[in-house]
């Protein structure tokens, strides 16, 4: 196991023993092992572990340094593994319920007998919940509404983990000898930000072993349905995918029919029949004459297509990347030749908000800029959160200017190729204003505003507040502007169309936070501000090595918002970006 899977599991234990009621100083043992790995580099934990020193690590006793070992080494812990089944599974399932921690479901377990999502639902409803100490009308409000979320969230899953799964069964079908193209397609094709299910398109040779691959392959929970060439499965975390298998020669037709979307369908369907085709996801055929679509592709009168762009260009269009493939303008832009070459991972150089172990990162200062190298980027901005996140172990003045001084000594060392920039994520208080006052916030190469409280606030009320603090003259950029969590949480109620002029007219950027679960700014808005000189930058807010590869989703949505590398400033190369943030800095000086 690597380090922070081990802290996963650290943490884990810590949940599970809180659920049984577990001794809280026990709870608080787990919790401490965990943030005192985090702080340790994976070459000096493996050195300890090897050396049997684990334990002269404070906050790591015999006990925790035995499990520790036990998991780096073989990946597995009984103890681990014994603690989660003598848990109910509906008490970890209420984890799942935003307002829930392990304190508050023991004491519905205790108090009213509640061991699930249904028995919490029905609790709530007749009252039950607000009877308690340290609930109240107002939990109860908020359970209900998580509860009610969840059941409309659990139908979708986020494009990252989709993504996943979608990439091993691509792999899959394509090493089938009888395959002879395999793509996937569906919203997740599309780049959407949440995916109803998986859909799947294949040419094949022969059917029978396709199916018989995709119907055991592993994962999967349920056959929902099987036929002659389609078949459906159902995996464990309740997501769908949907197998078709087609002539070789409609591939392209399928493909593009089945990656919708449907808007975008009817409209190039509407194109081909003014040039007196019938464009469906059988083929390509002439619209006049007897037969559907389908008898007239199958007889052979469709028109020979290999590829997408060869389908575009048969309706005399620029080819139009899935992702644009929404009914937004895209088919008037591809005609008129001015789609625009959209941002590729390939274009980013570097990004800004990213935490550490400083604050509720994973990784150490040292890591982060190892990963960042690998990753080829040429710069890495930290930005860890300020003090009054202190939920988040955010940096008082202090710890923040021992870190930028940590930062520029990294710098000086020649250790790291990646440059790397001392910034914050600082709170934008409840009144708007900013966390830290300006002659610490100078010292710093850029600041990330966000919001972190207060959610509540009136639209009007947040509307004012994120002004303030974009209006500030230290302010570089805002972080995720709704505090959208998709899938579990809205945004808060704020006046974006306000929010967007006054980035423009300050100069400040708005992230693309890249998050799989944030994605804000939302897709649609891009294209519209970034026209107008809004500034983009892709920030994976990382909190681990691992997390800087979120920028994939953000890429991903920058696409859909039609930006251009031009428009984000996370594809500028360093020299120029060191530039931009010297120029700012100037400029808030006065």
């Amino acid at each position: 196991m690597t380090k922070n899977e081990i802290g996963d599991a650290l943490l884990e234990i810590a949940t599970l023993l809180e659920l049984k009621g577990e001794n809280p100083f026990k709870v608080r043992a787990y919790q401490a092992g965990a943030r005192a790995l985090s702080a340790i580099e994976t070459a000096e934990l493996e050195r300890l572990i090897a050396a049997g020193e684990l334990k002269s690590v404070k906050g790591i006793g015999d006990a925790l340094a035995q499990k520790i070992s036990m998991l780096h080494a073989e990946g597995r812990l009984a103890f681990l593994e014994n603690l989660r089944g003598s848990v109910a599974p509906g008490l970890v399932e209420l984890l799942q319920i935003p307002g829930l921690g392990p304190k508050k479901i023991r004491a519905l377990h205790d108090r009213l007998g509640i061991a699930d999502v249904a028995a919490l639902a029905a609790a709530c409803q007749d009252g039950r919940v607000a009877t308690l100490d340290g609930f109240g009308e107002k939990t109860q409000e908020k359970l209900l509404a998580g509860i009610r979320n969840r059941e409309a969230y659990g139908r979708r899953h986020l494009w990252w983990d989709a993504a996943e799964i979608a990439g091993r069964i691509v792999d899959g079908l394509r090493a089938l000898p009888a395959v002879r193209r395999a793509e996937a397609a569906g919203s997740l094709r599309r780049g959407l930000e949440t995916v109803g299910d998986l859909d799947f398109i294949v040419a094949a040779t022969e059917i029978a072993p396709v199916m018989d691959w995709f119907v055991a392959q592993p994962g999967v929970q349920e056959v929902t349905a099987r036929g002659d060439t389609k078949a459906s499965v159902r995996f464990s975390s309740g997501l769908q995918a949907d197998l078709r298998i087609v002539p070789e020669e409609q591939f392209v037709f399928a493909l593009h029919h089945f990656t919708g979307s449907k808007d975008h369908n009817v409209q190039v369907r509407q194109r081909a029949l003014a040039r007196g085709l019938s464009l469906s996801e059988w083929g390509l055929v002439p619209a006049e004459g007897e037969g559907t679509a389908k008898a007239k592709a199958d007889s052979g009168k469709s028109v020979r297509i290999e590829s997408e762009e060869g389908l575009f260009a048969a309706l005399q269009l620029r080819f139009i990347p899935p992702e644009l493939r929404e009914g937004r303008e895209e088919i008037e832009a591809a005609e008129a030749g001015e789609l625009p070459r959209l941002i590729e991972v390939g274009d980013v150089r570097g990004a800004f908000h990213n935490h550490t172990t400083a604050s509720d990162g994973r990784n150490t200062l040292a890591e982060m800029a190892a990963g960042a190298e690998a990753l080829g980027w040429e710069y890495l901005g930290i930005a860890d959160h300020s003090k009054a996140s202190f939920q988040a172990n955010g940096l008082d003045e202090a710890r923040l200017l021992r870190q930028v001084e940590e930062i520029r000594s990294l710098n000086a060392s020649g250790r790291y190729r990646t440059h790397l920039l001392a910034g914050t994520e600082c709170d934008i208080l409840a009144d708007g204003r900013l966390d830290f006052d300006d002659a610490v916030l100078a010292q710093l190469d850029y600041v990330v505003v966000s919001v972190h409280n207060a959610f509540a606030q009136d639209e009007a009320t947040m509307t004012d507040r994120i002004l303030r603090a974009v209006e500030h003259p230290c302010t570089t950029m805002l972080g995720h502007a709704t505090g959208r969590l998709l899938l579990r949480r809205e945004g808060y109620r704020v006046d974006l169309a306000r929010v967007i002029d006054a980035a423009i007219a300050h100069r400040v950027v708005i992230e693309l936070n890249a998050n799989p679960w944030r994605l804000d700014l939302d897709w649609r808005l891009w294209r519209r501000a970034a026209e107008r000189g809004l500034i983009c930058a892709i920030n994976p807010d990382a909190h681990d090595v691992e997390g800087l590869q979120h920028v994939r989703a953000g890429v991903n949505a920058a696409r859909k918002g039609w930006l251009t590398p031009a428009q984000v400033l996370t594809t500028w190369p360093r020299d120029r970006v060191l530039a931009w943030l010297r120029d700012r800095r100037r400029a808030a000086a006065g």
